[in-house]
């Protein structure tokens, strides 16, 4: 087994039982390759001659997502569920109110395995499935590079501390998981109240989704064969100009990896393999920066900031100051309405938000610029903060992310430091569309935008 122990952690203090076949509760690592919860529970089964036994829990935080996130969720699972079929492996997704169903399945396991998450509610519901469990849970860690406690014991500062405390161990964790097929077959295990992925249409209607964020599937197609198919353009025909072009939004030589990365279609340790295979040396350490240490960062700030998503979060430093200038005079200001419907008077901020609206996705420096206008267009700074969580977690195929939270926090003074000051912003980081103007071409990042929701209309 050559899964790094670091990845595996035991939350309960069970031992390990007889049952008649590995549980493995899928979450996170929504994926059936580069999986390292996966390949644990092959292992185990198939040291104890018993089957493995894939279960996805449709619970009410997916219910409260909207009709473009669980769309893609589903529909990458759909794929994932047939994928292990193939392997003889069956994963079957329930509908249920908490966790109950893992409890009742894991009467008859041996052992359940389950992989990670970072957010708030993800670690509550391992804890409270270590807690309700007669059996061994096991968690593997298999959404970052190098395992979150192995790099720090408490929140980072900024990019430049978490950096080198990534870069000590990350060789030490770029290592293939080696895939072991299963022995025995779970293909002809019953479940009672399998959701039916062949019909996502009637599980989303059954489960009332919100439906007024639509489905981007003509923009991003779910599962990991788009993810795979996706990457390999990039690394064939876009890496080469990443080093120069990963901040110029009116190009498209960026990965698109977010919302993969997000539910768990995609390994992010693939992704450094693939990308190492590039010829580029610059590109490939750029990227690998983004991938790893500033996703990671994020990683980090979630796990050990338990109001990353509160106004609450921001440094007090930050805070401080943006009070201090909350009375200055806003030469506009904007109502959420105005908002969504990309309705200012900046014609770069609507192109970014139409993006975002209609396509599920904008590319990271306007994220940055959208987020700093909401805050210069509202009058209160905690409101402008809920207003850009709100509208991010609503219209991102990757809202409810690490790196969606940090990046809203970053605009308030998270990772960053005070700069000189200025009205409205006081010490935070402003941005301006003259300084976009000088570090790229926005009107060409207008066209791009249009262009592209034409051609998918």
């Amino acid at each position: 087994m050559n899964i790094e122990k670091e990845r595996i952690q035991k939350l309960n203090n069970h031992d390990q039982g007889k049952g008649e076949y590995v549980l493995y509760w899928m979450e996170q690592s929504q994926r059936a390759q580069w999986n390292h919860a996966l390949q644990y529970a092959i292992n185990v089964a198939n040291q104890l001659e018993i089957s493995v036994l894939v279960v996805f829990t449709f619970n009410k935080f997916y219910q409260k997502l909207y009709l473009r996130q669980v769309h893609f969720m589903l529909s990458g699972l759909k794929e994932t569920q047939a994928e292990l079929a193939k392997a003889d492996i069956k994963l079957s997704v329930i509908s249920c109110q908490e966790l109950e169903p893992i409890t009742e399945l894991a009467k008859q396991a041996a052992i359940v395995v389950c992989d990670r998450g970072y957010l708030r509610h993800q670690v509550k519901w391992r804890k409270d499935l270590a807690k309700n469990l007669d059996c061994q849970l096991i968690q593997v860690e298999s959404d970052v590079l190098v395992p979150i406690e192995k790099v720090s014991n408490k929140k980072e500062y900024a990019a430049r501390t978490i950096r080198p405390k990534i870069t000590k161990h990350l060789e030490d964790f770029i290592v293939k998981p080696e895939e072991t097929r299963i022995k025995k077959s779970s293909s002809k295990i019953e479940i009672n109240e399998e959701l039916n992925l062949s019909d996502i249409d009637t599980i989303i209607k059954n489960h009332k989704i919100d439906q007024s964020v639509g489905k981007v599937a003509q923009f991003f197609e779910s599962g990991t064969d788009a993810a795979i198919k996706k990457f390999t353009d990039f690394i064939d025909n876009k890496l080469s100009k990443y080093s120069d072009n990963s901040n110029q939004p009116q190009t498209d030589d960026i990965s698109y990896m977010s919302p993969y990365l997000h539910f768990g279609q995609i390994s992010p340790l693939w992704l450094v393999h693939e990308v190492r295979k590039g010829k580029n040396n610059a590109a490939v350490e750029k990227y690998i920066e983004e991938l790893v240490v500033r996703r990671e960062l994020a990683i980090n700030f979630v796990y050990y900031e338990n109001h990353y998503d509160q106004y609450t979060c921001v440094p007090d430093w930050a805070k401080k100051t943006l009070e201090e200038h909350a009375s200055d005079e806003r030469k506009y200001v904007y109502s959420l309405s105005d908002l969504e419907k990309y309705q200012t008077h900046d014609p770069y901020w609507n192109a970014a938000m139409e993006e975002m609206v209609c396509t599920g996705f904008m590319h990271n420096y306007m994220r940055m610029y959208w987020a700093k206008k909401i805050l210069e267009w509202t009058e209160d700074p905690q409101d402008a903060f809920d207003k850009t969580l709100l509208l991010n977690n609503k219209y991102f195929l990757d809202g409810n992310d690490p790196n969606s939270f940090v990046g809203v926090a970053w605009c308030y003074g998270i990772h960053d430091r005070p700069w000189g000051e200025f009205p409205i912003f006081g010490k935070v980081r402003t941005m301006k569309a003259s300084g976009l103007k000088r570090k790229f071409d926005p009107e060409k990042y207008i066209e791009k935008v249009k262009n592209k929701i034409k051609a998918n209309q």
